[in-house]
C-alpha cells in the first residue's frame, strides 16, 4: 500500500505537468478549433533564454518568473506572425500553419544556435526527499503539485470569475454568436494565446528544473505529451485537459515501476497503445465534449 501511494504521488507529479500543457492546448482548440503543434516552441524559446541567462550568471529565482514571461510573449507572437492570417481558414490549413512554425523555429536554432544540446545547472532541491513513515517524498514532486493546484485554480478563477473568462467560454461554446453579441475576436483569441503561454511557462519551468538542456527539440516531447493528455481527456474540454494529463502521468509512472527492468523502455510504447484502445472504445476521450465551434 505504501508503495503504491508512493508511486500515485510520483504520477500527480508528472501528471501535474501533463495537465498544465494540455490545458493550455485545450485553451486555444476551444476558440480556434485547432491542435496547436506549436505550442512545444514556447518550451524551446524558454530553455534558450534559460541557457542564456545561467550563462550571464543570474540563477532559478529569477529564471523561474523569466520563463513564464517568455513563454507568453513566445505565444503572443506566434499568434500575430502566424495564425493571425489563417483565421477563417479550413482547418487543415491551420494545422499546416502550426507544424511550419514547429519546423520553422527548430530550423532557426539549428542554423543560429546548434542542433547539439546546451545544459544548465539544476536546482540542487529537486533531488531532495522527505520522510514520513514509510513514504519518501521528492520535494520536487510536491512542489508540481502544488504549483499545479495554485496555477489551476488561478485559472478556474479567471474563467469563472471575470469577464474574460466569460468571454472565452461562451467563445469556445459558438465563436460566431458570440462574436454577434458584441464579444471581440482579436482580444478573445490574443487573451487564449496569453492564458496558454501562462500555462506552458508554468509547465516549462518545472521541465526544465528537470532536464536541464537546453536544444532545438525541448519542446518537442512535452508537446506531444500535452497533446496527447488533451486527446484523453476529450479535445475541446478544460476538466477534461487536466484530467488526461493526470490520468497520463499515473499510468507512465505504474508502469515504469512495474515493468521489468529490461523492458522499462517500452513505456512510451504500452503508453501509445492503451491510448489507441481507449481510442477504440471511446473515441471522444474521457470526458464528451457536447459541442465545439471554430472561428
Amino acid at each position: 500500500m505504501i508503495e503504491l501511494i508512493q508511486q500515485i504521488i510520483d504520477g500527480l507529479g508528472r501528471g501535474g505537468i501533463y495537465a498544465l500543457l494540455a490545458l493550455g492546448i485545450a485553451v486555444i482548440f476551444g476558440v480556434m478549433h485547432l491542435i496547436n503543434f506549436a505550442h512545444g516552441e514556447l518550451i524551446t524559446v524558454s530553455a534558450y533564454t534559460s541557457y542564456w541567462l545561467f550563462a550571464s550568471g543570474l540563477n532559478w529565482w529569477f529564471i523561474a518568473p523569466t520563463v513564464i514571461v517568455v513563454a507568453v510573449l513566445t505565444a503572443v507572437i506566434i499568434e500575430f506572425v502566424a495564425f493571425r492570417w489563417v483565421r477563417g481558414a479550413p482547418d487543415f490549413t491551420m494545422l499546416m500553419t502550426s507544424f511550419g512554425v514547429h519546423f520553422l523555429v527548430q530550423a532557426l536554432f539549428v542554423m543560429y544556435v546548434s542542433a547539439n544540446f546546451r545544459q544548465f545547472p539544476r536546482p540542487g532541491w529537486i533531488f531532495d526527499t522527505w520522510r514520513i513513515g514509510g513514504l519518501s517524498l521528492e520535494v520536487f514532486d510536491l512542489a508540481v503539485i502544488v504549483a499545479t493546484l495554485v496555477t489551476l485554480l488561478g485559472t478556474y478563477w479567471l474563467l469563472q470569475r471575470t469577464m474574460f473568462g466569460v468571454s472565452l467560454r461562451a467563445a469556445a461554446e459558438d465563436f460566431d454568436t458570440a462574436r454577434l453579441m458584441g464579444i471581440r475576436s482579436n482580444r478573445v483569441i490574443r487573451g487564449a494565446f496569453v492564458l496558454s503561454g501562462v500555462l506552458a511557462g508554468v509547465a516549462a519551468v518545472f521541465w526544465l528544473m528537470r532536464s536541464g538542456q537546453a536544444g532545438p527539440t525541448a519542446g518537442l516531447n512535452p508537446m506531444l505529451k500535452g497533446v496527447l493528455a488533451a486527446l484523453i481527456g476529450g479535445l475541446g474540454s478544460l476538466s477534461g485537459a487536466v484530467l488526461g494529463g493526470i490520468t497520463l502521468g499515473l499510468v507512465e509512472v505504474l508502469l515504469i515501476s512495474r515493468l521489468p527492468g529490461g523492458t522499462a523502455g517500452l513505456t512510451d510504447g504500452i503508453v501509445f497503445l492503451l491510448i489507441a484502445l481507449l481510442f477504440v472504445f471511446r473515441p471522444q476521450g474521457l470526458i464528451t465534449v457536447r459541442r465545439v465551434e471554430r472561428v
